[in-house]
């Protein structure tokens, strides 16, 4: 009996079809290159990829060091492996529903028999031990458990590429947070120097004003300049501080190492621009964006579970078969006149639940569209932020040189404000003028530059990493 019918089953169950609808990707409307970008890279025939370690470009080999620290140690990267830990063991879970399920156990009982009903000459008291082995399958006519087995595959492969996200994220902001601890210590050193040129201003001012060359006025003035820039001393180093704790919460330094400031590498200006990025860069480059992966592995699960609830609607079929021994002596427990076994066929077929299957069709269908809405948005996001990035690169670049041209300008302006102050062409107040245009041109000219490598970041972040044309993987 077991060996005809369980072949039987085992084969319509291979061969029967999944319902629910099978996933295919949306049709989106995606450019082949980047044509509203400007033309800043190579040839548009270059072929563009992945470049793991993109922060290595950088040439900053104490950045490569805090990022390579915060992929071992970032409690944000550690809580995504264990995400990713948690889908592997249900999508194994998922997996084994679809095998046939074996279970042993063994027994033993000792009972008293009521001496009202038991026969004349039997035991009142006895032992019986048993030992059997279990058989249990659950035959997926309906593809209803494949259906499920495939969606927690794809949730499984959405918590990697959230991984992957993670670690692109994290990457990100420590750079970011490098760069920007970078440009509050340029601004710090700009303004230490600053106030130590004003100070010495103000010894001067003082020496000439007991001589009788200038006026009080001219004093005072130069004394509130001192002072504005010694309040503005404080506050940078108040921000190198929280920028500190901010970048060394990011590797994942414990407590105690937090007392401890990040050590530097180059200074901001030193840090290498990257290649630019090839104008032909193809559009399906984004695909490779672990965010985007994993919004359409969400979106294949939702899909997966609309046919996983659609099974309900049909009969299941579970068979089990038990094979084993029951003796009421230990020793007699495995001969043959002990062995027992059964085969059991069991079919549910649902008939009226007020319902509540179609509800929960309803419901895997609402959430279907829910994750198609969330891909097609993400996409669109990452289109634009990629466009913005290449924007910015561009800009940032021109706005930098704008800037540090100001900056070279205002200095000169200084040195000559100065000078006709010396001389006697002028008063106090153009060089007053003077000093704070070019301190302000001066800490201007480092936010540009912060805002450059910010916008090669983001590039980096956009397009899912760093990128590489086919000369560079040659060598």
């Amino acid at each position: 009996m077991i060996e005809r019918l369980l072949p039987v089953a085992v084969a319509v169950a291979l061969t029967a079809c999944a319902v629910g609808p099978d996933y295919q990707r949306p049709a989106l409307e995606l450019s082949d290159s980047w044509a509203s970008a400007p033309a800043i890279g190579p040839s548009a025939a270059e072929t563009a990829a992945l470049d793991a370690r993109w922060w290595d470009r950088f040439g900053d080999a104490e950045l490569s060091r805090l990022i390579d620290e915060a992929m071992a140690h970032n409690q944000d990267l550690a809580a995504a492996a264990a995400r990713v830990d948690e889908s592997a063991a249900l999508s194994g879970q998922a997996r084994a529903a679809l095998l046939p399920r074996l279970d042993a156990n063994a027994g033993y009982t000792r009972a008293r028999k009521s001496a009202e009903t038991t026969s004349p000459g039997v035991p009142l008291v006895g032992d019986v031990r048993s030992a059997n082995a279990v058989l249990s399958w659950e035959a997926d006519l309906w593809g209803g458990l494949r259906r499920g087995n495939e969606a927690a595959r794809a949730d499984f492969a959405a918590s990697r590429y959230s991984q992957a996200a993670a670690r692109l994220s994290i990457a990100s902001q420590v750079a970011d947070t490098y760069f920007q601890l970078r440009a509050f210590d340029a601004q710090l050193s700009i303004a230490r120097d600053t106030l130590k040129t004003r100070d010495e201003t103000l010894k001067l001012q003082n020496r000439r004003f007991k001589g009788g060359v200038i006026s009080a006025l001219d004093v005072r003035q130069a004394e509130a300049e001192s002072a504005a820039s010694r309040a503005a001393v404080p506050t940078l180093e108040q921000a190198v501080g929280q920028t500190e704790r901010a970048l060394s919460v990011l590797v994942g330094k414990s407590p105690r190492a937090l007392m401890s400031a990040p050590a530097r590498g180059k200074p901001l200006e030193a840090q290498a621009i990257v290649p630019a990025v090839p104008s032909g860069l193809p559009s399906e480059l984004l695909e490779r964006r672990p965010d985007l992966a994993a919004a359409e592995a969400q979106l294949i699960a939702a899909n997966a579970r609309i046919g996983q609830a659609r099974a309900a609607y049909f009969p299941s079929i579970k068979l089990t078969a038990a094979t084993g021994s029951e003796s009421l002596a230990l020793a007699s427990l495995f001969t043959g006149p002990t062995r027992t076994w059964a085969f059991v066929a069991n079919l549910a077929m649902p008939i009226f639940d007020f319902g509540a299957t179609a509800a929960r069709v309803d419901a895997a269908s609402a959430r279907q569209r829910q994750a198609l809405a969330g891909y097609q948005k993400s996409v669109q996001t990452a289109f634009s932020e990629t466009l913005d990035a290449l924007q910015a690169q561009g800009t940032s670049q021109s706005a930098e040189a704008a800037q540090e041209q100001q900056a070279r300008a205002l200095r000169e302006t200084l040195r000559l404000a100065r000078l006709r102050y010396d001389n006697g062409y002028s008063n106090y107040l153009e060089v007053l003028d003077a000093e704070r245009g070019a301190f302000q041109a001066e800490l201007a000219l480092v936010d540009a530059r912060l805002t450059r490598l910010r916008a090669v970041l983001s590039l980096y972040k956009s397009l899912g990493g760093g990128w590489q044309g086919d000369a560079a993987r040659a060598g």
